[in-house]
């Protein structure tokens, strides 16, 4: 899997969960996670059409996908852990796709630097 594969894969998960999220809740902040896929996955449209800007947008895309993940780590994941169910295997699913995003993009960061 390449780093487009699971960033594709990564905002995918985030939107799909976070809209069943905000339809079982129905609170605003379960949408959270959709604006981050969205725009992680215009990142990916944006790398695909301009290659150009490539390295800027996988950087954004990199950080975008860290700040969610150290979001539903750092506060999410206490909560849903309390509570149990199902929203604690969202929150599990969410993290697990952008951990394996965050993984495959510092491995081509690795080999783009030592080439």
């Amino acid at each position: 899997m390449n780093p487009t594969k699971a960033n594709l894969l990564n905002s995918a998960t985030l939107i799909v969960i976070g809209i069943w999220s905000y339809l079982d809740v129905t609170s605003p902040t379960a949408l959270i996670p959709v604006i981050f896929g969205i725009i992680i996955l215009g990142c990916v449209f944006i790398s695909n059409k301009k290659p150009e800007l490539n390295k800027v947008v996988a950087h954004i895309a990199v950080g975008l996908t860290l700040i969610l993940l150290l979001s539903l780590l750092g506060m999410r994941l206490p909560k849903s852990i309390d509570t149990g169910g199902v929203g604690l295997i969202r929150v599990l699913i969410m993290s697990a796709t952008c951990a394996l995003a965050v993984i495959f993009f510092v491995k081509s960061f690795i080999d783009a630097r030592r080439n």
